[in-house]
């Protein structure tokens, strides 16, 4: 077994993996059956905190992960979302009181638990206060359905906004923040870092890969390969620019320096940065993860990591979307 790293979350006495599992691919681009693979893969290696939402593969990932974890649910820190989009309804979206405590109760059914361990509110909502979202989770975590709340996709100044509710009111706080964060996206380390290493809170990074961008399987005029997320989301397919490909072109050579894959030293490095608890890693394939798990290894001298600084930079201020 790796010498996993464990981190505290935020403020609170739990510790989580600095290497944590991506889930929203279950169901979908991971059949049942892979997907348990490669649960179970990363329970036995370490990994303890493992990342979904209710609308993953439209709640598949939830109930998958409930199923792989019968007889192992105490070696799981699992987190789950709620407040994307869950339907046609008026409320089928939103950090309600009313939508959080409905979606609740059904991430608690898929995932065979009568607790979550980090429950997290999935981006701003400004048409619901603050103060209500807050409260609906101190209630859940009174009640012991939930043991710590976070949020996810929020700016520095509504997570600050959060925090002074929980202190203005005596309510339960974010532990931790769910953000973009990797050499191609850097946009983090301007405001939310900083805020979040000076109120203690924790930091649990998506598309720490940039994707896939970060990992050698998309080049520069040709087609993604089949399957992969650029050939199956438009969406992401924006995102193979010139500008992007070229970090990536500039990171696997410096890899290959390392004899690393650019994947394993992207990872290091990302996980090693100031203020990040955790970065969420998917796969499809125990091969896949085996490979990536290599990063917790990988030890980064000063001077690599300085060199990665260097790549990256011009992607510490690029735009939104």
């Amino acid at each position: 077994m790796r010498l996993i790293k464990y981190r505290q979350l935020g403020r609170s006495g739990l510790r989580v993996s600095a290497y944590a599992l991506g889930t929203n691919a279950f169901g979908g681009r991971a059949d049942e059956a892979a997907s348990t693979a490669v649960i179970h893969h990363a329970l036995d290696h370490g990994v303890n905190l493992i990342d979904t939402a209710n609308i993953y593969t439209e709640t598949r990932s939830e109930t998958i992960i409930g199923k792989a974890l019968r007889g192992r649910r105490a070696q799981a820190i699992v987190a789950t979302k709620c407040g994307m989009r869950t339907g046609d309804g008026p409320n089928d979206t939103s950090s309600s009181r009313w939508h959080i405590m409905r979606e609740v109760e059904g991430s608690l059914r898929r995932l065979q638990s009568d607790y979550i361990d980090l429950y997290q509110i999935h981006r701003f909502d400004d048409r619901t206060p603050v103060e209500e979202t807050l409260r609906a989770f101190d209630d859940l975590i009174q009640q012991g359905k939930l043991r710590y709340i976070g949020c996810s996709n929020f700016a520095a100044w509504q997570l600050c906004k959060a925090l002074w509710a929980s202190d203005r009111y005596g309510l339960a706080r974010y532990e931790s923040v769910q953000p973009e964060y990797s050499p191609a996206n850097r946009r983090i380390e301007t405001e939310l870092i900083p805020l979040c290493l000076d109120q203690g809170v924790g930091v649990i990074v998506w598309f720490p890969l940039a994707g896939g961008i970060l990992t050698g399987k998309y080049r520069a005029g040709a087609e993604p390969p089949q399957g992969s997320r650029a050939a199956t989301q438009p969406a992401f397919a924006r995102r193979l620019t010139e500008a992007n490909l070229a970090l990536a072109r500039d990171m696997e050579r410096l890899a290959a320096e390392v004899g690393a894959t650019v994947a394993q030293l992207t990872l290091a490095w990302v996980m090693n940065r100031p203020g990040v608890t955790s970065a969420i890693v998917g796969a499809t394939r125990v091969a896949q993860q085996e490979e990536n798990l290599k990063s917790v290894d990988l030890e980064l001298s000063a001077e690599v990591s300085g060199r990665v600084d260097a790549i990256s930079q011009p992607f510490i201020n690029i735009a939104e979307g």
